[in-house]
């Protein structure tokens, strides 16, 4: 693994920061990205700072289109958003080696699943990412929050016998990624890890859109907590009844965690999702709160609270594409 090319698929903040530090570790990078930010790493190289250190990294190799990758790799990062994880996977199948894993680095539920059906179920690992990061400007990523170390792992639900074999993968990568500077970690079963995120994303992504606030100042008003204490809840809920074993005993125990623990450390960041909505229109709202209501439909659990946050995402969402429509036009 430690000498097989890795590809980044979605050179965004998180997908640049993980393949920049991998090449400064001396592992064979390319990225795949869009094509603004990656004409100023080839100019002068990947501007890396904030909580990892401030470095910067050149000779990476750099690809704007599926296409244009001329190789098979050993390790596919999939970082691009969860609304386009079919259409990467479609266009990568055939760019990783036999030998080779993908790994799923991104927000939401249903991404391992889609990569899956592309790559087929030995060749694919779920991640936990849980810093943040953003590009202030092209060719530079800067590391704002980083809360726990990366985990990774396999899903038993789903890989079934492949389990322990995919479980030593995952020790291997995550101990590549923890050498190269980027906490991370290795754990047998990455779906209550990737539940316990989510629980946090469907409280705060949504709502701090929205309201354009930062997560602090969502936790301390009296009007948005009962809303998130209620979106947390019913998302808890569907965990339990697919049998999700998230380490709480109850979405009470988890809400003081969250409030107590989880908001302090990021009380001033602003979730992604309102980047996101200003800059493309789009969110990823559908493999988070969405995701919660299609569960919750399919096993009979309630989930309003989801629903009514998802439904004001998606018309904030075509508003703002109206608007950008009309300023294209101008």
């Amino acid at each position: 693994m430690s000498d097989s090319p890795i590809l980044v698929a979605g050179a965004g903040a998180i997908g640049s920061i993980l393949g920049g530090m991998l090449h400064d570790a001396g592992h064979d990078v390319t990225l795949l990205g869009r094509r603004a930010h990656l004409e100023a790493i080839a100019r002068g190289g990947l501007r890396i700072s904030g909580l990892l250190g401030d470095r910067t990294v050149a000779g990476m190799r750099l690809a704007d289109d599926p296409a244009s990758l001329g190789r098979r790799f050993g390790l596919i990062v999939c970082a691009v958003k969860s609304y386009d994880t079919e259409s990467i996977a479609a266009a990568l199948a055939g760019r990783l080696s036999d030998d080779g894993a993908v790994v799923s680095m991104q927000n939401g539920l249903g991404n391992i699943e889609l990569l899956i059906e592309s790559f087929g179920r030995r060749r694919v690992l779920g991640a936990r990412v849980i810093f943040g990061a953003e590009i202030p400007s092209p060719g530079s990523a800067h590391v704002t929050v980083f809360a726990q170390p990366v985990a990774i792992g396999p899903a038993p639900a789903i890989h079934r016998e492949d389990s322990p074999a995919l479980a030593a993968r995952a020790r291997a990568i995550a101990a590549m990624i923890d050498a190269a500077g980027v906490p991370a970690v290795a754990v047998d079963d990455i779906m209550p890890v990737l539940w316990t995120k989510v629980l946090y994303n469907v409280a705060l992504n949504p709502l701090g859109a929205l309201l354009q606030q930062h997560y602090g100042a969502l936790a301390g008003d009296p009007d948005v907590k009962p809303i998130m204490d209620r979106a947390i809840e019913e998302a808890f809920a569907v965990a339990r009844a697919l049998g999700i074993a998230i380490p709480f005993s109850s979405a009470a125990e988890y809400r003081k965690v969250f409030y107590e623990q989880m908001i302090p450390p990021t009380s001033s960041h602003r979730p992604t999702m309102l980047h996101d909505l200003h800059v493309r229109g789009r969110t990823e709202i559908g493999a988070l709160n969405g995701k919660i209501v299609e569960l919750a439909d399919r096993l009979g659990v309630g989930a309003e609270t989801n629903r009514m946050l998802t439904r004001l995402v998606r018309a904030a969402e075509r508003a703002r594409q109206r608007t950008m429509k009309t300023q294209a036009e101008r």
